[in-house]
């Protein structure tokens, strides 16, 4: 049995191609997305434990010391000179660190925002930061002096005695370039910026005088890192400071860093595992149809002494054969994909850190297991139905369709499955948002999905029985083109099905990505009157130079930062919004459950709903507040207004706040002009703040497209998907007309003898694929508006969106109906030029 399989699967080469690309585009997206994550990981790993090559214990501030009122940190220049005299320390060192923009020379940000750092230059008894290595110049040693790292200067054009805009918490400032230094950072590695300034100045930027981020401490000949950590967690304070070896700090950050390339993999695996599952349709067609060509041999095989087993074994063998070979060049393929990846983002001019390409054993396991276990799995029910075929029944070339009591098991089945699943949906479309809902939602999708692919055969009479009068349009092609559709009703469905999970994936990701950008545009235009909100491109904190330069400016008519401070209110530490109390009626419209906005002064605050109802707080409630000096002080409830995404929690007038605040910064300015959002007014505001790289000057409608960037870049991804399930969905139905085609061959030779032209065969085959591919569409579109329905109103639930309703993006619907009748049209050109060929005699005297 294991030759007879073998041999038949040499007799297939050109049929079971379509399987093997099918598969081998799935197992190579997958071993591509293991080989691509595993190498930037791996150099991402190595780079960054380079930078802790120089600590063997660090101390930094516990995770509460910034949000306690009052607090101080501890690790101050008195912690450094006892970390210094420790026992076993062979040298300690103070670092300070924090955001930093660097403006080329065309005054553009160098970086993305979030990887321009700034720190200090630690310098040891020998003048020298060993971190540090100077390639040109010297390193800074006034307030008006930086060092820059070298990719960042050459990436800029900047040489040593270049003056440089740069920006750390708003205003620009020109600093004297003094050195350019190499580092093994992994920030820098990995393409982020980082400049240096001297102690005390980095200190006044980033901290507060006598401060320090972190101390790092390098162990002294023979002195372990645990023994190190024991004796400095000996003067730290009882609280405020954590000690942490470098090898756990390496750690951490390598676990960091791999859980961040879990979410891309995971991601990159999900677009994989879609068209493995789209190929599952493939694969299980192709061997049906093999199996039906091949039912008087196997009828034979039965008649000779082959039992029901041995028969089904064989088509596994067949199978698994096929998946091999898949798995072996879908491995082969996913690491030149992988290669290409990393070439390409490295074109992009994101900067990926050196390491040679990692190719696990794991990979490859799992790349050999996906491609045969899926391949083996879908030809499993075709190798059952080929061991169920009577011996005598076959020879008489008598093919055993399905009986009635199976269509009628399989309708039930697929109708109790559709069910469940709807109720299931409907279910939790009508209930709180909750874990439980969220469960119910994914069952219920799960059931009505398995229930459609189970009752398609069923469903594709009368949908395709729809396209009679436009098929009939084109004559006998067009009739005969219907009936070819609907003779093998599962055949039928499993092509149409591929194309329908790609289109119902992207129709309801379309209409709930649409959606929700619409709820929250209406979000920002009905909480905001302010025409800009400027904010830092790192959404650190902004000097309040910069809430004061743009007050000044005539364009201006109203505006008010936004501070954050943490409080004690209660047993809890909340954070307390401070605002411009006069103008911030001007700026905003809540919408107020209880109370009004009125005027912020004094002990008045209002608060958002959640918040209030958390607290159990209402309009008129005092609250006993420890502000973040440690003073003491009374507010009182004004109003409750209705949360959303851009403004929430307890807001007070910044005139109660700030005598309160060691250090005022605002994450926020809300700014409104005179005349309005237009391109002269935010140039003016631009000029303004004199074009600083590091500042972000957004209307609404870049708000409401920085909250919805996320859902752009999913959507986006999504189409990745549903270009690599079209590939697929394109090969299946190219597989199944070709073996449709192979199987009619005598039909079609009395077609022509009859006076059926080539045009006309050409013209049945393609409007059968045409027909075929826009049933599978239309079901993936309905289902898709589905899902999106059901989905929205679980967001409307969460109560996050209270904007959000549900709209149909009719455009892309359409555009997605096209694409349906595109691969229609597209896979029937070589199937239909092969059934116009055919010789006529021939294929009459065809088996």
């Amino acid at each position: 049995m294991f030759r007879t399989a073998l041999r038949n699967v040499l007799a297939h080469k050109a049929r079971l191609l379509m399987t093997v690309l099918a598969v081998m585009l799935g197992v190579a997206f997958v071993s591509g997305t293991l080989v691509f994550t595993s190498t930037i990981s791996n150099a991402s790993q190595g780079s960054s434990r380079k930078g802790f090559d120089n600590v063997d214990v660090a101390i930094k501030p516990s995770g509460n010391t910034q949000s306690t009122p009052g607090a101080r940190s501890p690790v101050d220049q008195k912690l450094l000179d006892k970390a210094a005299h420790l026992p076993g320390a062979a040298s300690a060192t103070g670092t300070v660190s924090g955001f930093t923009a660097i403006a080329d020379k065309s005054g553009k940000l160098i970086g993305d925002g979030f990887s321009t750092d700034g720190g200090n230059y630690f310098p040891g008894a020998d003048g020298k930061d060993a971190r540090y290595p100077m390639r040109d110049g010297a390193a800074p040693k006034s307030a008006d002096q930086f060092a820059l790292d070298a990719h960042t200067a050459d990436h800029g054009g900047y040489k040593v005695g270049d003056t440089v805009r740069i920006s750390v918490d708003g205003p620009v400032r020109e600093q004297k370039l003094t050195g350019i230094f190499t580092t093994d950072d992994g920030t820098v590695a990995a393409g982020g910026t980082l400049a240096l300034f001297d102690t005390a100045t980095a200190q006044k930027m980033f901290t507060a005088p006598g401060e320090f981020s972190e101390i790092d401490i390098k162990a002294a000949p023979g002195t372990s890192q645990s023994a190190l950590k024991d004796a400095v967690e000996k003067i730290l304070p009882k609280q405020g400071a954590t000690a942490t070896t470098g090898k756990q700090l390496g750690d951490d950050q390598a676990k960091f860093i791999a859980t961040t390339m879990d979410g891309m993999k995971n991601a990159l695996l999900a677009f994989a595992g879609v068209a493995l599952f789209v190929g599952i349709f493939i694969i299980a067609n192709t061997f049906t149809m093999l199996v039906a060509q091949r039912t008087k041999e196997l009828a034979l095989l039965r008649a000779v002494g082959a039992s029901r087993r041995q028969i089904t074994r064989s088509v596994l063998i067949e199978a698994l054969v096929v998946g091999t070979v898949a798995a072996v060049t879908g491995l082969l393929a996913g690491i030149g994909i992988a290669a290409v990846l990393r070439a390409l983002v490295g074109a992009t001019g994101a900067k990926v850190p050196d390491g040679p390409l990692v190719i696990s054993p794991s990979t490859i396991l799992t790349s050999l297991l996906v491609g045969t276990v899926v391949t083996v799995l879908a030809a499993w029910l075709p190798g059952r139905r080929a061991a169920k075929i009577p011996p005598i029944a076959a020879m008489n070339s008598l093919h055993a369709t399905a009986t009635t009591k199976s269509l009628v098991v399989r309708n039930t089945l697929g109708a109790l499955f559709a069910g469940a699943g709807t109720a299931a949906v409907l279910t939790a479309t009508g209930m709180s948002y909750s874990g439980s809902s969220r469960a119910i939602m994914g069952v219920g999708v799960g059931l009505l999905l398995i229930g459609v692919l189970v009752l398609t055969p069923l469903l594709s009479r009368p949908l395709i029985a729809l396209a009679a009068p436009a098929l009939r349009l084109f004559g006998i092609s067009g009739v005969l083109a219907r009936q070819n559709a609907v003779r093998n009703p599962r055949r039928t469905a499993a092509t149409a099905s591929a194309l329908m999970i790609g289109l119902m994936l992207i129709t309801g990701m379309t209409a709930v990505a649409g959606s929700a950008q619409q709820a929250i545009d209406k979000l920002a235009t009905a909480s905001l009157k302010a025409d800009y909100m400027v904010s830092m491109a790192s959404r650190t904190p902004l000097s309040p130079d910069v809430a004061k330069k743009l007050a000044s400016t005539d364009e201006v008519t109203a505006s008010s930062p936004l501070r954050n401070s943490p409080a004690r209110i209660g047993t809890t530490t909340e954070f307390l919004t401070g605002v411009n109390g006069k103008d911030f009626g001007k700026l905003t419209q809540l919408d107020f459950s209880e109370g009004a906005l009125g005027t912020l002064s004094g002990d008045r605050a209002v608060v958002d709903d959640s918040t209030a109802k958390e607290k159990g707080w209402h309009t008129g409630s005092r609250l006993p507040v420890t502000f973040e000096d440690g003073k003491r002080g009374t507010l009182t409830i004004g109003g409750v207004y209705q949360r959303n995404q851009i403004i929430h929690g307890i807001i007070l007038d910044n005139a109660t706040l700030a005598p309160h605040q060691k250090h005022i910064t605002d994450m926020q300015v809300m700014v409104k002009t005179k005349d309005g959002a237009t391109a002269a007014s935010k140039d003016k505001l631009v000029t303004a703040l004199g074009k600083n790289p590091a500042i972000t000057v957004a209307d609404k409608k870049d708000v409401s497209g920085d909250i919805a960037k996320m859902i752009t870049l999913m959507l986006n991804m999504l189409y990745g998907l549903l270009a690599m399930t079209v590939i697929v969905a394109v090969l299946g139905v190219i597989n199944t007309l070709a073996m449709s085609v192979f199987e009619r061959a005598q039909e079609i030779g009395l077609l022509r003898a009859i006076g059926l032209d080539r045009r006309g065969i050409k013209q049945m085959v393609r409007l059968e694929s045409l027909v075929i591919s826009l049933f599978g569409g239309v079901l993936g579109i309905g289902l898709g508006v589905f899902f999106a329905w059901a989905t929205g109103e679980l967001i409307k639930a969460t109560g996050q969106l209270s904007t959000y309703e549900t709209v149909l993006p009719w455009g892309r619907m359409g555009l997605f109906l096209a694409l349906a009748a595109m691969v229609g049209v597209l896979a029937a050109l070589w199937p239909a030029r092969r059934a116009a060929k055919l010789n006529m005699l021939q294929a009459i005297k065809a088996e």
